[in-house]
């Protein structure tokens, strides 16, 4: 042991005690998902506290010098068969009865037992030292390195801090209304049973407000049962706070909501609240599902999953390279189904799988900080097929054979997931999210990480011509802008089946005046058709300013596309809102082709003999957060300064900016849709929150033309040349470049963000520098410079379908199972990824 005696004298002061706060990697290998468990364990570095799998961990030797890694292996135990169990494997599952997970009466987390081995591993050689061989080693020597491997061991994992193992839905907290709640003298006293709404009479899912006394109904859900929402109305007219569900009323408590606090609470006064109306706790008897038993059946639920999941139907597991199940890191299907997708397309798979070995070598010194590498890593992983197969089962011996389960070894995707999700109030967090968001989520993160070279998501972007004719005056406005899903619409009004539906809707009314629980309802079959139809037809504008006329009146608008991306997202909009502002699901199955030809949307652009609208500059604005700066000095006339003077600005009209918030729109959002529709009214306004909700910087603060970012306006400091030169890169002008980073402080990714989102404004600024001349015939002026769009036919073939998980033509991934898929839900799905044929 004397030359290890020597190395580890000479590499001590490189061994390092991990700290609080520390990053300790010690579960997955920052360039693969290698982990303690897979075959030669995980080294964890004594210096860093970085974990690689024994394929890289020399890669970090050479490039880093450091020579001591903790070496930890995992091997599973075997798990004793069930009692009850029938021979199958596996235990029986019991049936959940709280809204928990990974504790006990909650969903079912597999939780496995292992046994774990320790030792410290000396490189180049491998030489290996176990807490044994620190015995007979000198002092400092043993205390250094016991003290790192203690600390290791009984770090939490960067993953495990991440992770939320165990979450318990129903944990409540007290109110802050219960201690001092206001209570209403107002005589009422409420009977043990036979509540209904005191406004629309139903009698199920009854609030009684604990303020008033007051028996309404409760929210609508997202599939347009449950209530009406009059619990909630009458909460906003009153702001009377807390409400009391009437049937789950038990001597142990009942179902208690805050309106002001948005969640169950607990309410310690609730015998004493209860007693004020006449309601003896003890006595009552529960009549009704408490939340916690409805939001448990929402996850056990069958119908349109059971279909989806292809239930029912005994599915052939596959197996090999791009056939890679994902594990489900706690509602991170989202991120499975999309990631699976774009990981098809082969700009993705050239960007960050093909020069694999170029990004890893090219990494920063903390490569799991590194959007580059954990991309490149993440696609690896699921295209190399190395962790495409068959997992083990928990009930068996390791050393027997059996047929491979459905369930793959499949990747966990804690350090892809933490990295994308940083910072981001939805996507950090471990609840369920929506596949459209998250797609565009990323996309945006690939622009900003693309800004030079391969840019793939090129593949789905694409420009939308919006052409708007002002029916007075017949003179057009032609506006382009970019992106990368098209929303396709659902007319309800279309269903082949809508008798059925009626009679459907008849008999649900006769239910709820009889009492009698309503039956299932049938689901809309909507043709794809109608949805498309619904797409390209104009839509009526009212209270359009037009001008020419220089008045409010009636405009069309319809949207083509300028050009047709490699590849196609398309997003079936199941989601709508009701007159009241309710979010309400379709249920709707859709008759989605194989094959689709667009060629019929494509813009045509300006017609001859068709005149265009004048330009008029938006409206200057003054908000609180922003100060108009005048021209004075610029021009050299009070005259000039004064058009700029705050105090001479117009304003917002306060009344629209309030009905939009009031509707749970974002403030900033709301100031632009006044400002950018120039004070025209709500309708106008809200045509345009609905058309710019996926921008980026939809609630980002509005840049003002008056601001640094206009033309014209006083000097700012100089723009770095390095910056211009990217953005120019990327097909934009340099005049355009300079106004997208005064507009944004010279920050280069958020000047990229705000490009992509102003591209009706870039199109019709001034170019002087390095772009059109201003003195030319306009026969002679070149389309103005843009982003870099691909375009081709029409001609589209339906590739993937994405619901809770992806389908591929036609492969199912749920999770960690990939099988061959014998009936495709294509109908059910909510995005549909198609791609463009070439002839």
């Amino acid at each position: 042991m004397t030359e290890v005696n020597e190395i580890l004298m000479s590499v001590l002061s490189t061994i390092r005690v991990p700290r609080p706060g520390d990053r300790v990697h010690k579960d997955e290998c920052a360039f693969s998902f290698a982990s303690p468990e897979s075959d030669g364990g995980l080294y964890v570095c004594m210096n860093s506290f970085l974990g690689f799998g024994s394929k890289y961990v020399e890669r970090h030797h050479v490039k880093t010098g450091q020579r001591a890694y903790l070496h930890i292996t995992r091997t599973r135990k075997t798990q004793k068969e069930d009692d009850n169990n029938s021979g199958s494997g596996d235990p029986p599952k019991k049936k959940p009865t709280r809204l928990a997970i990974g504790i006990e009466g909650g969903f079912d987390v597999e939780q496995e037992q292992y046994e774990e081995e320790v030792k410290v591993v000396l490189f180049p050689d491998r030489q290996e030292v176990t807490s044994e061989d620190l015995a007979s080693m000198p002092d400092v020597v043993r205390e250094r390195v016991s003290l790192s491997m203690a600390g290791l061991q009984a770090a939490d994992s960067v993953s495990h801090t991440l992770q939320v193992q165990q979450w318990d839905g129903e944990v409540r907290q007290e109110s802050k209304h219960a201690a001092e709640l206001k209570q209403l003298d107002n005589g009422i006293k409420i009977p043990p049973c036979g509540w209904k709404c005191e406004v629309c009479d139903l009698q199920e899912n009854l609030w009684m407000n604990l303020t008033d006394g007051k028996v309404l109904c409760g929210r609508r859900y997202f599939d347009g049962s449950g209530g009406n929402n009059h619990a909630l109305l009458h909460y906003q007219q009153t702001g009377y706070p807390l409400a009391v569900k009437l049937g789950t009323i038990t001597p142990d408590g009942a179902d208690v909501y805050s309106y002001d606090e948005d969640d169950m609470v607990l309410d310690s006064k609730l015998p004493e609240h209860l007693s004020h109306f006449g309601i003896d706790m003890m006595t009552m008897e529960k009549t009704e599902r408490t939340m916690t038993e409805l939001e448990i059946a929402v996850n056990q639920r069958v119908g349109e999953w059971e279909v989806i999941q292809e239930s029912g139907s005994t599915l052939r597991p596959l197996w090999g390279p791009g056939l890679t199940g994902m594990k489900n890191l706690g509602n991170s299907c989202y991120l499975n189904s999309v990631m699976q997708v774009l990981f098809t397309i082969p700009d993705f798979q050239t960007k960050y799988v093909s020069n694999i070995d170029k990004v890893f070598n090219e990494a920063p010194s903390d490569p799991t900080q590194d959007f580059k590498t954990q991309v490149a890593k993440l696609g690896y992983g699921l295209l190399s097929g190395e962790y495409s197969k068959p997992a083990p089962d928990p009930g068996d011996d390791p050393s027997s054979s059996t047929e491979p389960r459905g369930d793959q070894v499949g990747i966990a995707p804690r350090m892809f997931k933490a990295l994308v999700g940083r910072g981001h109030p939805e996507f950090s967090t471990n609840r369920q999210q929506d596949a459209q968001e998250f797609l565009l989520h990323f996309i945006n993160m690939v622009e900003r990480n693309c800004l030079s070279g391969m840019n793939p998501s090129e593949a789905f972007r694409f420009l939308v011509e919006e052409k708007i004719v002002c029916q007075q005056s017949q003179k057009a406005k032609y506006t382009q802008r970019v992106d990368y899903i098209v929303q396709l619409p659902v007319p309800m009004d279309q269903a082949t089946n809508m008798e059925e539906l009626q009679e459907a809707e008849r008999r649900r009314e006769e239910a709820e005046s009889s009492g009698a629980p309503p039956s299932a309802a049938p689901r809309a079959q909507i043709p794809f058709a109608a949805c498309l139809a619904a797409l390209s037809e104009p839509e009526t504008l009212t209270d359009f300013w037009s001008s020419a006329v220089q008045a409010k009146t009636t405009a069309t608008k319809t949207t083509r596309f300028a050009s047709f991306p490699d590849h196609l997202v398309i997003q079936i909009k199941k989601f709508t809102f009701g007159l009241d502002w309710v979010p309400k699901k379709l249920d709707v199955s859709i008759d989605v082709p194989d094959t689709l030809d667009l060629s019929a949307l494509r813009a045509m652009g300006q017609q001859p003999g068709e005149e265009l609208l004048p330009e008029v500059a938006p409206l200057p604005l003054v908000t609180p957060d922003v100060k108009v700066k005048g021209i004075l000095g610029s021009h050299g006339n009070e005259e000039d300064d004064s058009l700029y003077s705050p105090l001479l600005s117009p304003v917002l009209d306060d009344s629209t900016v309030s009905q939009l918030c009031e509707m749970g729109f974002p403030l900033e959002a709301c100031r632009k849709a006044v400002y950018y529709t120039g004070n025209t009214g709500i309708d106008a306004a809200m045509n345009w929150v609905m058309g710019h909700m996926e921008d980026p910087d939809f609630s980002a603060p509005l840049v003002l033309p008056g601001s640094s970012s206009a033309p014209g306006t006083t000097p700012t400091e100089s723009l770095p040349e390095e910056h211009l030169v990217t953005i120019v890169s990327m097909g934009f002008s340099r005049d355009q470049a300079t106004r997208a980073l005064r507009a944004t402080n010279n920050v280069l990714e958020r000047a990229v963000d705000w490009i992509f989102s102003h591209l009706d404004d870039l199109e019709s600024m001034d170019v002087s520098e390095g772009g059109r001349s201003g003195g030319g015939s306009e026969a002679s002026r070149e389309p103005p410079p843009g982003p870099r769009v691909r375009d081709g036919t029409g001609s589209m073939l339906l590739m993937y379908s994405l619901s809770l998980f992806a389908s591929f033509r036609w492969v199912i991934f749920n999770d960690q199972k990939v099988c061959a898929s014998e009936k495709p839900p294509k109908d059910l799905g909510y995005l549909y990824f198609y791609r463009r044929v070439v002839e």
